[in-house]
């Protein structure tokens, strides 16, 4: 490609507040509850009512904003920002323009195997809009307004142009999404809407500092979405350079059906928003103090979470990596290996990560909704790893577990299901399985080798899959080796 892409992302986070940012309603989930019945003359935009603004926010802001290293600011202004709002009352949104709560700050974030720090503008809070549902029937058109999610809290970070491919912005977006969960900020559900992303995107020729005309694409909730919306509009950008003509400068929709961006509307300056002061909100003071508390009780991030699994447990940079992403997961594994000292703590992390999650996945639940406890999957790892069940069986236990809710020791001895570990029953099924298949006997002693792995097969299922497979191997290349012999 003879032209490198420049991407800065703007991200938007709710704030898991109980109340809205400047009112006494409460944050409601909006799949859950009935559209407009978390509503107040506040947030209604009526004449006359004041806004208040939400401490525990800005505490939220500034856990967010240390956390990636930003300057903060003393004393911060929040403005009008006016807009053609149908979501917004009030007609225009409560934000942070030219005095934001924090600035330059540095974020490190992982693409493929390489680390690169990529420089935070400004980190600042606002309101969010309501929700707008358009509804079309042959009698017209028309659309429907929910309240509910106007004017609760919300954190806007805004990236410098650093990112200059898609997996250095998935890398980032992945990343900043794990460090506002762990810092217990924002659920992080991208299915609700509660963290969403806006994109800047351009090209410039290759080896040319001048940035080129950027254009902004809005409101992707989805990583997959925002991967396809950048990808489409880099080969669109590209396109249109090649052929000689200009990028236009644009805010941009993405449409998932059709996989192609489409113009909303051309700007973009600040001034096309109209930004005033907020007359209604006094200048928001941080004192050293609160700052210095808020940093006090920072939770381990992410990126030292790894670093730790990896020197404590002697993970691997992936799975350190993928535990480390969602306190909860975390949490639960740590728990789990502490529970089973003598299992390795590899082989608790493979469960977790294989048929846990493969399982959760299905059922569509969270790790904290399964029916295993960290103590349970302790006792199913243990089961196996002492010998007393064999690897096929412990997935047949925890499929129960997950089902049912039960220990590994209450389904392994009601089912009896106990690992064989008899020499003698191990010899008799080797030999009986031998015998009763001569011509593929007669097919390995010819020199079809690979037969060793089917009698192998046959023998476990013989025994139900319950006998040790290691001492079936040992015992059946003994047997084949003394029909060699003869």
């Amino acid at each position: 490609m003879r032209f490198q892409p420049v991407i800065g992302l703007e991200v938007h986070a709710e704030l898991l507040t109980h109340s809205k940012m400047f009112c006494a309603c409460p944050v409601v989930d909006s799949t859950q509850v009935r559209p407009n019945t978390a509503v107040c003359p506040v947030c209604a935009g009526m004449p006359g009512a004041l806004p208040v603004l939400n401490r525990q926010a800005v505490g939220y802001g500034l856990r967010v904003a240390l956390a990636l290293e930003c300057s903060i600011a003393h004393t911060s202004l929040f403005a009008r920002k006016n807009y053609f709002y149908p979501d917004l009352p009030k007609g225009y949104q409560i934000s942070q323009f030219e005095y934001p709560l924090a600035v330059n700050g540095l974020f490190v974030i992982e693409a493929g195997d390489v680390e690169r720090a990529i420089r935070i503008r400004r980190v600042h809070l606002e309101e969010d809009t309501g929700k707008l549902t358009h509804v079309r029937k042959e009698s017209g058109d028309y659309s429907l307004v929910d309240l509910n999610r106007a004017g609760v809290p919300l954190l806007e970070i805004v990236s410098e142009p650093d990112l200059h491919s898609v997996e250095e912005v998935r890398g980032y977006a992945m990343g900043l999404r794990a460090l506002l969960r762990a810092l217990s900020v924002n659920s992080g559900d991208m299915e609700k809407g509660v963290i969403r992303f806006e994109a800047n995107v351009s090209l410039r020729p290759l080896g040319v500092e001048e940035l080129g005309t950027r254009v902004e694409i809005k409101n992707l909730n989805s990583f997959r979405s925002m991967e396809r919306a950048i990808l489409y509009e880099l080969e669109r950008q590209a396109a249109i350079l090649d052929a000689g003509s200009r990028v236009n400068q644009e805010t941009l929709g993405w449409d998932e059906t059709a996989g192609s961006t489409y113009a909303q509307r051309s700007k973009e300056e600040a001034h096309d928003y109209r930004y005033f002061p907020e007359p209604d909100l006094p200048p928001l003071v941080v004192e050293k103090d609160w700052i210095e508390r808020v940093a006090a009780g920072l939770p381990e991030l992410p990126r030292q979470k790894k670093q730790r699994l990896i020197s404590q447990f002697g993970l691997s940079e992936y799975d350190a990596r993928l535990l480390g992403e969602d306190p909860d997961v975390a949490r639960y594994f740590e728990q789990a290996a502490a529970a089973a000292p003598e299992v390795p703590a590899k082989t608790i992390a493979n469960w977790l990560l294989g048929e846990v999650f493969g399982w959760l996945k299905q059922s569509g639940l969270t790790l904290v909704q399964a029916p295993i406890s960290p103590s349970g999957l302790a006792g199913l790892a243990r089961a196996v790893n002492s010998g007393q069940i064999n690897l096929t069986t412990g997935k047949t236990v925890l499929s129960e577990m997950l089902n049912s809710g039960g220990s590994a020791d209450e389904i392994i001895q009601a089912r009896g299901l106990e690992q064989i570990s008899d020499e003698r029953v191990v010899t008799d099924l080797v030999g009986k399985v031998l015998v009763d298949h001569p011509q593929e006997l007669a097919a390995y002693l010819n020199g079809k080798e690979t037969l060793v792995n089917w009698f192998f097969g046959q023998v476990m299922k013989a025994g139900g899959g319950q006998v040790n497979p290691g001492l079936v191997r040992a015992e059946l290349a003994r047997q084949l080796r003394e029909h060699k012999k003869s």
